[in-house]
């Protein structure tokens, strides 16, 4: 009876722990290995929506499984590495997320992550909450996506067009750099990658 009691302890210990790691791996589960299902209705705030989303689904790929010597990488001696590229794209990944915020981008920055892990989480995260918040706004809202600038008390602010030529373009040429500097540093992108559809080629 004894063996029994504790064969069955044993068994409801394993059935707990295997649901914690099951609930830990979703909660820690990056988005944009897919691309989102497309909004339902076509206006000002789904089309930047999509537009960030596209931006989330070419990150994800272009930095996923990179190796210390691929964040080293660079393709000359004036050039950034790819780490410092990706420091970049986690700046205008900020300034995308503050406009549709409210929030101001405080100059000079000083919350940048210092690992790869975190740079990447942070970015992939800071980019679905924009998505979310443009997705879900009505496109009268728009106009109050402002970008703003602060260095101590001098504030700039501009439309949210400047944010469709600037930090949302940049970042999409930014991740193109990373997906040129890996397959210089020998860990190509996954070929399987379909930027079209959103998701990886069977």
């Amino acid at each position: 009876m004894k063996k029994y009691q504790q064969a069955l302890l044993i068994l409801v210990c394993l059935t707990v722990c295997s649901q914690n790691t099951s609930l830990m791996a979703q909660n820690t589960e990056l988005p944009y290995a897919e691309i989102p299902e497309a909004p339902k209705k076509y206006n000002a705030c789904t089309v930047a929506a999509r537009m960030v989303d596209g931006l989330g689904f070419r990150y994800y790929w272009a930095t996923e499984g990179l190796r210390p010597e691929d964040l080293n990488y660079k393709p000359s001696e004036s050039a950034r590495t790819a780490e410092a590229t990706l420091d970049h794209i986690f700046g205008l990944t900020m300034v995308i997320v503050n406009s549709v915020k409210g929030l101001p981008n405080v100059r000079p920055m000083t919350d940048i992550p210092t690992t790869y892990e975190e740079k990447r989480r942070r970015t992939l995260l800071a980019l679905k909450e924009a998505s979310d918040i443009l997705r879900n706004s009505k496109p009268r809202k728009m106009k109050d996506f402002k970008v703003i600038f602060q260095r101590g008390d001098n504030k700039t602010e501009y439309p949210f067009w400047n944010q469709l030529n600037g930090p949302i373009a940049d970042a999409i040429w930014h991740v193109g750099q990373m997906v040129s500097f890996r397959r210089a540093s020998g860990n190509p992108l996954n070929p399987k990658v379909s930027v079209f559809s959103g998701k990886l080629r069977n």
